[in-house]
């Protein structure tokens, strides 16, 4: 379960990237309407957002932005979760399978976020998991993993089944 603040800071970011229309920021966040509607009210509440009403040839728009304020906080939030990222990493590339371990479990809300915002590389989260033996679904929802991450390879799978003694045998295309 992606945790509240987590889901705040998700739709908070989908706004700050431009999605201004209620359906398209439920749509992007995967957040239910009725809670996705009780996130926005707290957004607003706390001034990180503004809700904003335009006469257009149809009737009335609404739009929805991020005040400055709001901004700022994504800014904060996903610099935090590059430094999370960088020491999950870290971990990883001296082995440090019980640490790295640890600091997943202690990070876990995190994980669901990271994704969103872009700030992982999935090709070594997933190779995180193979180290460690464990599922990337023992630690983020499906609904959280981008499109296609709980396939072979990307969930502990062996790359793709070559079985040419070792190692990933195909283009990633970055």
């Amino acid at each position: 379960m992606v945790e509240e603040e987590s889901k705040d800071i998700i739709a908070l970011g989908a706004i700050r990237h431009g999605i201004k229309k209620f359906e398209k920021i439920q749509k992007t966040t995967q957040i239910e309407p009725q809670e996705l509607n009780s996130i926005l009210e707290q957004l607003e509440k706390r001034g990180l957002i503004e809700i904003r009403e335009k006469k257009g040839w149809l009737g009335r728009k609404v739009e929805i932005i991020t005040t400055e304020k709001g901004e700022k906080e994504v800014d904060e939030r996903v610099h935090e979760l590059q430094t999370k990222w960088n020491q999950m990493s870290l971990l990883y590339n001296k082995g440090d399978k019980k640490g790295l371990k640890q600091y997943m479990d202690d990070n876990r809300s995190f994980l669901p976020m990271m994704m969103f915002f872009g700030v992982m590389d999935m090709m070594m989260f997933s190779m995180m998991f193979s180290m460690m033996g464990m599922a990337m679904s023992d630690y983020v929802p499906p609904e959280s993993m981008p499109e296609g991450a709980a396939g072979e390879g990307m969930d502990g799978g062996d790359g793709g089944g070559f079985d040419d003694g070792g190692g990933f045998d195909f283009d990633v295309g970055f």
